[in-house]
């Protein structure tokens, strides 16, 4: 087994804004990262205490999101500097982290 310093980000967004699938681009095509998942959350709220949630009876269109990604701490704080330089994107966090993988055949 190998041990490769990486980091990972999470990006806080909410579903109907027109970030995800301009953050997908970026991420996949320009930045070429190694591994990028979506989360769709069912509840949260921001730093205005509103809460978003997916309840019957209030069905949200602005769900959270959370756009995680993860690859060599260089490549990743690249690809943030894309993000905030393209889209309005006040809510990114990143920490390093340790990936435990397979040597490749």
């Amino acid at each position: 087994m190998s041990d490769k310093t990486i980091t990972i980000a999470r990006v806080y967004a909410l579903e109907g804004h027109d970030y995800l699938n301009q953050a997908l681009t970026i991420l996949r095509d320009q930045e070429k990262l190694a591994g990028v998942t979506v989360i769709r959350g069912i509840a949260g709220f921001g730093a205005n205490r509103e809460v978003h949630t997916s309840s019957l009876l209030n069905l949200s269109l602005e769900l959270p999101l959370i756009i995680e990604f993860y690859d060599t701490p260089e490549k990743i704080n690249k690809a943030i500097d894309a993000l905030k330089n393209t889209l309005d994107l006040p809510h990114i966090v990143s920490w390093l982290a340790t990936a435990h993988t397979e040597p490749s055949s």
